[in-house]
């Protein structure tokens, strides 16, 4: 029985954008950045969730994985997963003994590319399948405005899983006024051409359905007044991003 306990904030059974094929999704509490548009604030805090082991939500999902068939299986998101970067390593060894194929929802934000983080971050690679990373912003200037937080060592992540091989795909939240301008695709998609590793590149077009809990948690929302981009946006970043040369996928 593995007893390891981490916080989880919520769960999804049938999620169809969070990897390939049908994914159980678990959502971990803690995050340490701060996007303007993020649509979970309710997960930042670390001591919020409920406590689970990794037997508990292991139990909970195969209740669901005749569902997945062969492409589906389980995606840890958040929040910011490697927050709890041994829950989640314990979490995916556990599932590849029962044969689950696992995949790591990030923003890489607690990515460190020194020797003591990297033996911890390596051991987490080992029993990933697939690595979904989000890059929000390539100018650094613009991601400490967006999140908070600079974007040098979710860059370094990147390539640092280019480095080792890992199967990944980069996804782009793509906020009008914003990270939607055509110089910072353009020096997104140069970084990402880069990468030896990247089977998909997505856009996630910015929405304001999570407006709402910000109310609710007393926080001003950022982005008011905001709207989701136009579809000939949407079609512009697919274009300066050539999103179409990232169809491949296979099993690992």
């Amino acid at each position: 029985m593995n007893h390891i306990t981490g916080r989880i904030h919520s769960i999804e059974n049938f999620a169809t954008v969070d990897g390939p094929g049908l994914r159980y999704v678990i959502f971990v509490q803690g995050c340490p950045l701060r996007c303007q548009f993020c649509h979970n604030p309710d997960t930042w805090d670390t001591k919020l969730g409920t406590e689970e082991t990794v037997d508990e939500v292991l139990d909970k999902a195969e209740h669901f994985r005749e569902y997945w068939g062969e492409d589906g299986g389980i995606t840890v998101s958040g929040g910011e997963p490697l927050l709890q970067i041994d829950f989640v390593t314990e979490l995916f060894k556990e599932a590849k003994k029962r044969g689950i194929h696992t995949c790591l929802d990030t923003s890489g934000g607690s990515f460190r590319n020194t020797d003591k983080y990297l033996e911890k971050f390596n051991r987490l690679m080992d029993v990933t399948d697939l690595v979904l990373l989000d890059i929000k912003q390539i100018d650094d200037e613009a991601h400490k405005t967006l999140t908070g937080h600079t974007n040098q060592n979710i860059l370094e992540m990147a390539q640092y899983l280019s480095k080792i091989n890992k199967p990944t795909w980069i996804r782009h939240v793509l906020v009008p006024g914003g990270s939607d301008r055509d110089d910072y695709l353009i020096r997104l998609d140069e970084f990402i051409q880069t990468l030896d590793n990247v089977y998909r590149v997505e856009i996630l077009p910015y929405h304001t359905l999570g407006e709402f809990k910000y109310e609710e948690l007393g926080i001003e929302y950022p982005l008011k007044g905001v709207e989701a981009p136009t579809d000939e946006r949407i079609e512009n970043a697919k274009k300066l991003l050539h999103v179409d040369q990232y169809t491949r996928w296979k099993d690992q």
